[in-house]
């Protein structure tokens, strides 16, 4: 019997170790060259028009400026004048008020916005004859700009206007009223134009949040003998919880820095009286009264109530939305 015997051949050589040394270093070289060309654009604009602004707001609010500002004011000892502009607006009734005015908004908004939204989606989301033309008209509102709303229903609040010629038409005259100049109602009136303002861009993201609810989840439920009401309860609003989060999260953010519909739509004397929030306030003092130093601290405040807000409702309401999106790599 022949056996076969192998000769072992030449080794064979690794190749040259700095190759894949280089082709490590050209990838590294082009993921941080996309990241600049992508991320940079948009962090210079974040940088440029949000943190600079902030950072120049809370140098400003250090001082007692003249309302022609220049550089060499800061550098001027008798301006600085320290914490005084915040001690000033934290001990004024008139932003105090309106820091309860903008609160009242932000909780009139979740209190009633919220659930209206949501059992107008719950309508909506039903088969109906002409439930999209329904879905258009309510979003009208939203898309209009702030400016152009205010001003249409300034005209049609007058007292010689629209809604009062309405109630007249209907028998109704017994509730006319001078709707944005009385201040016991001015803010109520302010409160429902946002309202029909931004009512539709919450009904259409509760919508949106209806369309992941499975419907084989409800139909169990109706075969085991649930109700409509037990299945919107139960199934419907547990899983329509992180739309409604987030929904709540962008009203709350939205109602703190209110400023162009009480702006446009309120006559100055009634607003410093009743509808004052703390943008409207800040661009008043800041502005308007010549105090840029005191409007500067006005903004500071009304950024650091915001961000507190926002932080404090991301860890405790957002946690178990956010804590799902969060991709963990493999060991």
């Amino acid at each position: 019997m022949t056996s076969l015997v192998t000769t072992p051949g030449p080794a064979v050589s690794a190749g040259p170790g700095p190759a894949p040394q280089r082709r490590g270093n050209r990838r590294n070289v082009r993921k941080w060259t996309e990241i600049v060309v992508f991320v940079g654009p948009a962090l210079i604009l974040f940088l440029g028009f949000v943190i600079l602004p902030v950072i120049l707001a809370a140098i400003y609010s250090f001082y007692n400026l003249p309302p022609a500002f220049r550089w060499e004011n800061l550098a001027d000892p008798g301006r600085f004048i320290g914490f005084n502009n915040y001690v000033r607006a934290l001990t004024s009734p008139e932003f105090l008020r309106a820091i309860g005015n903008t609160f009242f908004i932000l909780a009139a908004s979740l209190l009633v916005q919220g659930p209206l939204a949501i059992a107008v989606a719950l309508l909506l989301n039903r088969k109906l004859r002409g439930r999209s033309v329904f879905r258009l008209l309510i979003f009208v509102p939203y898309v209009l700009a702030e400016v152009i709303a205010g001003l249409a229903w300034r005209m049609l609040l007058q007292p010689n206007g629209g809604v009062n010629a309405l109630l007249d038409a209907l028998g109704l005259g017994f509730l006319k009223a001078n709707w944005l100049a009385d201040p016991n109602i001015a803010l109520w009136t302010i409160f429902l134009i946002l309202t029909w303002k931004y009512l539709g861009f919450a009904i259409l993201l509760m919508l949106a949040g209806l369309q992941g609810v499975p419907e084989e989840l409800a139909e169990a439920a109706a075969i085991d003998g649930a109700t409509w009401w037990q299945i919107q309860r139960h199934i419907t609003l547990p899983l329509l919880g992180p739309t409604i989060r987030i929904w709540a999260f962008l009203s709350i953010i939205g109602s703190l820095q209110v400023f162009d519909m009480i702006w446009v739509t309120v006559a100055p004397a009634v607003r410093r009286i009743a509808t004052e929030s703390m943008a409207t306030y800040m661009v008043q003092q800041g502005q308007f009264a010549g105090q840029p130093g005191y409007g500067s601290a006005i903004a500071v405040i009304l950024f650091v109530i915001s961000l507190v807000i926002a932080l404090v409702y991301q860890r405790f309401a957002l946690r178990r939305d956010l804590a799902g999106s969060i991709t963990r790599g493999v060991q």
